[in-house]
């Protein structure tokens, strides 16, 4: 259930967005807006100015006489704005679809109007998707800033984990990551799970005073690096982040915010590997120590038959660290910087992609991982989700922008062509494109729902 509300809350923010951008251009330079859609296909239920509040299809002769009908569809993949005289998707191939355009065009219509306003009406939902990550990405900036972990060391490695088969030991020191120096860990991060994506990288480590380079191949890298223990800075452990009622944590008398850093006397590290120690003492008494506040403290707890204590847990970075703020102004700038490595890197996937290095079900994701990593994304809190919002949106812009029929993209490059021609591309040649493109779109998103699907089994 929560994957479809965060879902559909995800998909109509950014297709609301999205199709506003074209609407009010549309408006603005003087063209009729005959439907905003959310989603596609049958009408649910919708409004206009002429009928009202309605449920179900409008007549087949019904003429809004400019009045717009805004509405909700059946599929919530998506939405429209159907903008009279232009030729789209939504246009029929046979009939009155197709006669409305053998006539002379209407001061109000899509084709009557200067290039200028077509460009414009176009770009504008792209537009708007790019603002609204702009926007994000400056409130990312300016309210919260960007955290700073100021190490590059590598906290514990354990016996037969990723990182220990990569050749990673405790305690050492990445200096860089294919030639590029590295001060902190989020650089270090972003350079082994984003930058070198599909890539083998070169890593020198300080290693008991000496350098050394360790050659580590893409495969002994996990994919999802949340998923999979591999390393972890130094001075990190633990903390339970909720205590669920009744369960013998709350009992113990352990609660939120606790530093988690012995069981039993043995140190800890991660949550993965708090977890699998609890569920090894299922039934028996364990000694856990903690931190609160400034002081430690000695707690005695019996995970249940089930081999849990009713806690969730997080880690936290117990080292130096800062965080990174800026005024009014430079978080503009650097929303802007934002928006500039994303599409470089989107960029980026899109060639190893194509050129082999990456699967195409691994970049390219639908409606469930969507879904999914919408829900993960809330649940970690409202900057997290919004980031993930932003990212998402930004990622509509450049897909919406690509010269393929159907998208904004094609559109754009047949108006650019028939301003070249100084006249129309023939009717039928037009809805031709747009159909094959449609269909080759369709086929596209019923892959990438299938890899979606094969992902879960």
């Amino acid at each position: 259930m929560d994957y479809i509300i965060y879902f559909a809350i995800t998909i109509g923010i950014l297709v609301f967005i999205h199709e506003l951008g074209h609407f009010a251009a549309a408006k603005l330079s003087g063209m009729r807006a005959d439907v905003f859609a959310i989603g596609f296909g049958k009408r649910l239920f919708g409004w206009n100015k002429k009928t009202g509040f309605s449920f179900g299809e409008l007549p087949k002769d019904f003429d809004g006489e400019g009045n717009t009908d805004y509405r909700l569809s059946m599929l919530p993949l998506g939405g429209y704005v159907k903008i009279a005289g232009m030729i789209d998707e939504t246009v029929s191939t046979t009939g009155e679809g197709l006669n409305q355009f053998t006539k002379e065009p209407e001061p109000y219509e899509f084709r009557a109007r200067p290039l200028w306003a077509k460009i414009f009406v176009i770009t504008a939902g792209v537009l708007m998707n790019l603002l609204l990550a702009w926007a994000i990405f400056w409130g990312a900036n300016f309210f919260h800033g960007k955290p700073v972990t100021q190490t590059t060391t590598i906290g514990v490695v354990a016996d037969g984990s990723a990182a220990a088969k990569a050749g990673f030991l405790t305690k050492d020191k990445i200096l860089s990551i294919n030639g590029k120096q590295l001060t902190n860990w989020e650089d270090l991060r972003a350079e082994i799970f984003v930058h070198t994506l599909g890539e083998d990288i070169n890593v020198k480590v300080l290693r008991d005073g000496t350098e050394k380079n360790l050659s580590i191949k893409r495969k002994l890298i996990p994919e999802d690096e949340t998923q999979a223990e591999f390393i972890i800075p130094d001075n990190t452990r633990p903390a339970i982040g909720e205590v669920i009622p009744k369960y013998p944590a709350e009992k113990a008398g352990l609660k939120a915010n606790d530093i988690m850093l012995s069981i039993d006397g043995t140190e800890l590290y991660s949550s993965a590997q708090t977890t699998r120690l609890i569920k090894s003492n299922s039934g028996n008494e364990i000694k856990l120590l903690i931190q609160r506040d400034d002081q430690k403290m000695l707690f005695a707890v019996t995970p249940g038959a089930d081999s849990i204590i009713g806690i969730s847990m997080g880690t936290v970075f117990m080292g130096k660290s800062t965080m990174k703020t800026y005024g009014f102004f430079a978080s503009i700038y650097m929303g802007w910087k934002d928006i500039e490595k994303v599409t470089d890197l989107t960029f980026t996937m899109f060639g190893k992609v194509f050129s082999g290095n990456i699967e195409f079900k691994k970049a390219f994701g639908g409606p469930i991982k969507i879904a999914q990593m919408a829900t993960t994304q809330a649940d970690r809190g409202l900057a997290s989700f919004l980031y993930f919002l932003a990212l998402l949106s930004l990622s509509l812009a450049i897909l919406n922008i690509m010269p393929f029929p159907v998208l904004d993209g094609g559109h754009l490059v047949m108006i650019i062509i028939e301003s070249i021609m100084k006249k129309e591309i023939p009717i039928k040649i037009k809805l031709a494109i747009q159909n094959t493109g449609l269909v080759l779109l369709l086929l596209l998103m019923a892959f990438i729902f299938y890899n979606d699907i094969i992902s879960l089994l």
